[in-house]
């Protein structure tokens, strides 16, 4: 599956931002997706994964209450929601589609990154 992430860009302290995630070739329903980011100087790290059919979320600490993830299978699209953004929000975030929604899990495709620039 091919995963294109849009939505990125540059706001203030507190603003909100929504990202996309549209995904082609096999059927998208069949994988769970989820959104990470990389900041420069710290490890990739997940912010949310969503399973297969919606049905379950996780968030990290770090955002939880601020962003949502969703995904919509008829458009093969995956989203996330940012509020109340932070400046320790700035970093590229990428989408990822794998078996299992879990931060630990492999996930095998991942988009090319879309970056996000809070500032204070």
């Amino acid at each position: 599956v091919q995963l294109q992430a849009y939505g990125g860009g540059l706001v203030q302290a507190g603003d909100s931002l929504g990202l996309s995630c549209a995904a082609s070739g096999r059927t998208f329903s069949r994988y769970a997706t989820g959104w990470s980011r990389q900041v420069p100087g710290k490890e990739r790290e997940f912010v949310a994964v969503i399973s297969q059919s919606g049905s379950s979320t996780t968030y990290a600490d770090s955002v939880k209450e601020r962003f949502t993830i969703a995904r919509d299978n008829a458009k093969a699209t995956v989203y996330l929601q940012m509020n109340s953004l932070k400046p320790e929000d700035t970093g590229v975030y990428y989408c990822a589609a794998g078996n299992v929604a879990t931060f630990r899990s492999v996930y095998d495709y991942w988009g090319q990154g879309t970056e996000v620039t809070v500032s204070s």
